[in-house]
Order: C-alpha cells, then structure tokens, then sequence
C-alpha cells in the first residue's frame, strides 16, 4: 500500500466556517489535518504556495442532470467530460439525480446511474426522482436508506411524465418523514403552465421567444404556497429548488419563520438573467424551467441572498448541446436546461462577493457548506476543518476576463453567460487531497471519483 502524501498549502487566505483566516492547511492522505498559522512543513511535504489567493472549500453543486434522459430528451453528455468541466470551476462533488422509470425499482435507477458516473474524477451523490410508488407501497422509500440516499424529488408539473398531485405529494412526504429522507419539490402549477401554454400554441406563438410567457411566475408562487402547506402538515423537511422569484423565497422564509423545516436554493441564471432577453437576437439559449423572469425578480433575489434567506446556489446544471437547442424554433420541443457547472463559483465571486452582496464566507456557506449540512454531507465535505475531505480550492480574485464557450469545456458546446465579465479565476482544484486541475490545467484521474452514501437525517 502506497504511503499517504502530505501537502502543506502556505499562505493563503482561508475560508473559515465563521471568517476569513490568513493560515496554512496541513493535508495528509485525503483529508485536512490541521489549520493554523506557520504551521511547519512535515519531512517529505509538498508545499504549495498559495499567497495571495483564496482557499475555499470545494464547490459542491447539489442539483446538476449529468448525461440526462427524460424518456423525451437525452442530453449526448458524459461524466468523464462534465466531471472535468466541474474542477475546471472548483466543483469537487456533485448531487445528481437518478430517476426511478415506470416498473423500476429505487436499486435498478440507482445501478443504471453508478454505471454512467463511473468515469467521474469529483465525487458524487444522488437524489432519487420518485415517479413509480403506488398508494399503499410508500414504505418502499426505505429501500433508499440502504441504498445511501437521503434525498427524494418530486414534481408538481411535467404531467404525465413526473407529475405527482396533491395526495401523492403529501403521502411521500409523510413516508420521506418517517425515514429521515428530506424532499425536493420541483414547484410549478401544472393546469396554470398547461392552460398558457395551451393558449400559445392555439394563437401560433411557439417560438423560443415565448417560453417565459408559458410558465407563469404565478404558477410557481402557488405551488410553492401549497407544498409548503403539505410538507407542515406532514412535518416533513423539504427543499423547494431553483427559486426564480423573490416571492417563493420569502415563502420559505415565513416558513422558516414559523418553525417549519424548509430550505430553498436559486441559481445564476435566475440573479444575473431575466426575460427581456427572450427578445433578443439568440432566444434559444435561455429555455429552461422556471423561466427567465423579470429584470426586477434579480434584484429581489439578490436582497434575499443578501439576508441570508437563501441556503444554497446551485446551477440545475443540464447540458444538452446547441445542436438541441437550435433544433426547432418552437419551445414546445425545445429541450430545457443551461449549462452551468463551470461558471457557478466565478458567476457568485464576481457578482456576488465582487458587488457586495455577499462576503467570502458567504460565498464558502451557499455553494458548500449549506448543500453539505442539508444533505448530510457534513462534515465531511463542504468545510475546511480538521477531519474534513481536503477538497480544496485556490482562487486568485484578482484577474478579469469575460466568459466565452470556446474556453469551457462542458459538452453542451455554449454558454448563456457568453460575454460576461469575471473577476477572478480557478488556479487549482483538489478533491481528497489530490490536484484534479493544477495551475489551470487538468492534471487529475478519471473514474477517481467515488460514490457519497449517505445516512439519513431527522431534524429536529
């Protein structure tokens, strides 16, 4: 057996769960060991000179579709190629979702998804999408404790693909409950989004540039209301995911408020992109679901991350290609998703620490430690502290560029930030104490990765 290495990280500014700490990081084998300031470097240690950057904890992206098939669209995708794009953007682990399709046991989703992860260099977990549990088998869900999962994803849209109702939705919460499973409610209504879509298609407006029009911010404020409403009275933990509108987050908040356990998560496209760009001269690129809002709702959204309202910054990362996207001007058959895992933590450097809305440790809490804390990650990833996996991050805050496709490296072959100004770049990325990107380049194993099991969790 090969003897652990050691590293010792000088001279950087560290990301501390409460502050920013001038310190050095102490790595043996795959963990942190100590952190403190002038700390010696042990007999044989690599040192790695990190003076003036920033040392964060690696990225964990707690909502990506990684190689992703709906039974209607199949992204061309693979691990091995979005796993480097994710360390190429200090993404060390990911929480992908596998789907459990009609007749197929939560152990045959979860087998068909492990394969296809296999060649990932980050590490990886998985929600289960639950669409095949018939009134009376809701004890099924504890088959995902033994299989390592502590999270589930429900849909109160996409009919009739993962539509769940009312009751459906409130029997798997109570059920998700009993076992320690937290739920993801995807929330849109869907007669509210099929009623204006409907309409769209009976007047001829198909076009991309109609897309933000059919999903109806209301439609996702309602069901928002009416899942927080179900998941109390249920007294089951939820995440109500990719927030698009102030308003859905403030919901959560007056949840919060009245001793609800609930969560919520937003994502770049939503702070930094809104509607009027469905007018533009390239529509196509921003389909996706929730739609761009309006330019308002950033602004609003931005505030609440300001507040600490929000828990999480996640991409909903989906990387069909361009070819997809350009397929048909008609965003009835247009599949919906951006890509994203590259640009998240650049995306929340610039416009969030770099405009003030957010501080370092802000940052390190919405893109690691919270994901980890509520899916029962912690404390093993999502923080630098002793114990901890040494997914590590050096960013160098000072450089600024604009973002271009041509120097990313997802398969989705654009971006939706295209243009965009950034401050600060990626210098390296490791992930359990081993370089995945060094110096900009990519220096690390494929199918290095391993799946995270995880316990379930009761909160309190």
């Amino acid at each position: 057996m090969a003897k652990p290495q050691t590293m010792l990280i000088r001279g950087g500014t560290v990301a501390m769960p409460e502050t920013l700490l001038d310190a050095d990081v102490l790595v043996h084998g795959e963990q942190i060991q100590a952190i403190g300031h002038d700390l010696p470097a042990p007999r044989g240690a690599e040192v790695v000179d990190a003076t003036n950057l920033l040392v964060l904890p690696g990225v964990i992206d707690a909502h990506v579709h990684i190689q992703l098939d709906t039974g209607i669209y199949a992204s061309p995708s693979n691990w091995q190629v979005e796993s480097r794009a994710a360390a190429f953007g200090g993404v060390t682990t990911v929480v992908d979702f596998a789907t459990q399709f009609p007749e197929q046991s939560f152990a045959e989703a979860l087998d068909a998804r492990l394969a296809e992860a296999a060649p990932s260099c980050i590490d990886y977990a998985f929600h289960m999408m639950v669409t095949d549990v018939l009134s009376g088998q809701e004890d099924a869900l504890g088959d995902l404790v033994d299989l390592g999962i502590q999270s589930l994803k429900l849909y109160t849209t996409y009919r009739p693909n993962y539509y769940a109702d009312d009751a459906t939705v409130l029997r798997l919460l109570e059920a998700a409950s009993r076992y320690g499973l937290t739920t993801l409610v995807h929330c849109e209504n869907d007669a509210l989004v099929t009623a204006q879509t409907q309409a769209l298609i009976e007047a001829g407006d198909t076009g991309w540039r109609y897309h933000g029009a059919s999903r109806p911010a209301l439609a996702e404020q309602e069901a928002v209301a009416r899942v927080l409403l179900l998941a109390e009275a249920a007294h089951a933990p939820v995440v109500i995911v990719h927030n698009s509108v102030g308003a859905t987050t403030a919901l959560v908040a007056e949840a919060r408020e009245r001793g609800q356990v609930a969560f919520c998560e937003t994502c770049p496209q939503y702070l930094l992109l809104d509607n009027t760009l469905y007018d533009g001269s390239e529509p196509w690129r921003y389909i996706l679901q929730p739609p761009l809002r309006d330019p308002q709702e950033r602004q609003k959204l931005w505030a609440l991350v300001a507040e600490g309202a929000l828990d999480m910054i996640v991409t909903d990362h989906c990387d069909y290609t361009l070819a997809q996207k350009m397929a048909l001007n008609d965003f009835t058959k247009t599949p919906g998703g951006l890509p994203g895992l590259e640009t998240l933590l650049p995306l929340i450097a610039t416009y969030g620490v770099g405009d003030g809305y957010i501080d370092w440790t802000d940052l390190a809490r919405l893109l690691a430690t919270g994901p980890a804390h509520i899916y029962n990650l912690w404390p093993r990833k999502g923080v630098l502290l002793p114990g901890s996996d040494a997914d590590i991050v050096l960013y160098d805050p000072t450089p600024t560029g604009t973002l271009a496709a041509e120097r990313l490296h997802s398969m989705a072959g654009y971006t939706p930030y295209e243009g965009m100004r950034v401050q600060g770049r990626v210098v390296s990325t490791l992930r359990r104490g081993t370089f995945l990107v060094r110096d900009g380049q990519f220096v690390g194993e494929d199918s290095a990765g391993v799946y995270l099991r995880r316990e379930p969790l009761f909160w309190e």
